[in-house]
C-alpha cells in the first residue's frame, strides 16, 4: 500500500514539473512566413529555388538545425510555426547569385520577397579591358 502511495506521489510530482515546461512551449509566439522569390531583372518568379532557414542564437551565430523549402511555379514557399527571433535566410537557384540575410521574426504573419540577381562577370587580368598599350618612350638616336 505504501509503495503505491509513493508511486502515485512521484507520478503526480513528475507531471506537475512537466506542465510548466509544456505551457511555456505552447505560449512561444510563432509566425507564418511567406516567401516570394523573383528575378531581379524582370520580376518573374523563380521556381524550385531552395529557401534555407537557420535559427540564429543570441550571439548572432547560426544555431544547429535548419529547414529547406522549395518554391512553387509562382516562386512562392511558406512555413508556419516559425518561432519569433532571428532567422538566417539563404536562397539558392541555378543560374543566380546566392542570397543571404538575417531577419527578425516578430509578427504573426511575415512576407519576405527576395530578388535574385544573375552572376556578375569576374575580372581577369587576361581579358582585354579596352586599354591601349602605351609604348615606352624611344631614345633619341
Amino acid at each position: 500500500m505504501r509503495f503505491r502511495l509513493h508511486t502515485k506521489a512521484l507520478l503526480l510530482l513528475t507531471l506537475c514539473a512537466a506542465l510548466p515546461a509544456q505551457a511555456r512551449k505552447k505560449h512561444t509566439p510563432t509566425s507564418n512566413v511567406n516567401f516570394l522569390v523573383l528575378r531581379d531583372v524582370d520580376g518573374k518568379p523563380i521556381r524550385n529555388a531552395a529557401v534555407v532557414m537557420h535559427p540564429v542564437n543570441e550571439d548572432g551565430k547560426q544555431a544547429r538545425g535548419g529547414l529547406e523549402l522549395k518554391t512553387d511555379p509562382e516562386g512562392k514557399a511558406n512555413y508556419d510555426s516559425v518561432p519569433y527571433g532571428k532567422l538566417r535566410i539563404q536562397v539558392l537557384a541555378p543560374g543566380f547569385q546566392t542570397y543571404g540575410d538575417d531577419y527578425d521574426i516578430s509578427q504573426p504573419n511575415m512576407e519576405i520577397t527576395v530578388k535574385m540577381k544573375r552572376p556578375a562577370g569576374q575580372y581577369s587580368i587576361y581579358d582585354d579591358h579596352g586599354t591601349e598599350k602605351i609604348d615606352a618612350p624611344q631614345k633619341p638616336q
